[in-house]
């Protein structure tokens, strides 16, 4: 996939910026399996005094598909949203252990939030394009960076890569929200991509989409992770066993507390778990 002109510029003044290494090796060199882009520590997750989610430890490698599976309220939307520290609109919230990034703590002090949101993006359960045109809801994002390139032809690899341009094309000036619901899921995934992020979580993407929207997204995320590393949360099993090379399989706790049972290729866990649980949730036998 051709690459954007120009990266956005990060943020005028964040409190640090986040140090990392290219995430994409140049043609030919391999990426280290043994190198993950995320990777959580010993990570417990509180709302308050409640204990969200306890000792987690999860590698993420680079430009594979990560799905998140387990029973309703097993903490695994709060997991993903540790990475790019959504869950700090919310009041209250503590993290123990460590969420890193390239080896660097999303929750140190010195990190600014806003920044690891450009280079960790974001898309959720229910479409939600901005109210505005579709070039628009494309630019807004490079516009709030700074990105000083060619906007025109921004806009236009973004909506190639999200496989809408034929779509939307001849009517960018219309609003986002006229798209049927696929194609406003394909706009915000578009969304996300302008500003190059190293990292696309996706929460439930398809939970709201008819079944060749579903697929659509299935097939758009295989291409994807040519070039971005990506984490789903999903409670379609069929969707994780299509879709992700790799499968974490979480429930909950005596105490409500989400913790991982189990973590492997996703061959794996669906023809050969080594946890008696997995093998219940993946047959349909609870949850």
């Amino acid at each position: 996939m051709d690459q954007p002109a120009a990266e956005p510029a990060s943020p005028a003044s964040p409190a640090v910026s986040i140090r990392i290494e290219p995430a994409r090796a140049a043609a030919g060199e391999p990426v280290a399996a043994e190198a993950p882009i995320v990777e959580f520590r010993d990570v417990s997750f509180y709302y308050g005094s409640f204990r969200a989610v306890k000792d987690i430890n999860i590698r993420i490698e680079p430009r594979k598909i990560t799905a998140l599976i387990g029973p309703s309220g097993c903490g695994k939307s709060t997991l993903l949203r540790t990475i790019n520290r959504m869950n700090d609109l919310i009041p209250g919230i503590r993290v123990e252990g460590e969420v890193l990034y390239h080896d660097q703590n999303l929750y140190a002090s010195d990190v600014d939030p806003v920044e690891a949101r450009r280079r960790i993006g974001m898309v959720f359960q229910k479409p939600n394009p901005f109210p505005k045109s579709i070039y628009d809801n494309i630019a807004f994002g490079p516009r709030v960076v700074g990105y000083k390139g060619n906007m025109d032809e921004l806009v236009e690899q973004s909506l190639r890569r999200a496989v809408l341009w034929n779509d939307v094309k001849d009517k960018l000036r219309q609003s986002g929200l006229a798209l049927s619901g696929g194609q406003q899921q394909r706009l915000c995934i578009a969304r996300a991509i302008a500003i190059q992020p190293d990292v696309i979580l996706m929460d439930e993407p398809c939970s709201a989409l008819d079944p060749r929207s579903t697929l659509q997204i299935e097939e758009l995320m295989a291409e994807l992770k040519e070039n971005y590393t990506i984490v789903i949360v999903t409670h379609n099993m069929q969707q994780a066993a299509r879709a992700s090379d790799r499968t974490v399989f979480m429930t909950m706790a005596d105490d409500r507390a989400g913790y991982v049972v189990e973590q492997d290729a996703t061959l794996q866990i669906f023809t050969n778990p080594k946890d008696q649980l997995t093998e219940d949730y993946v047959s349909g036998r609870f949850g």
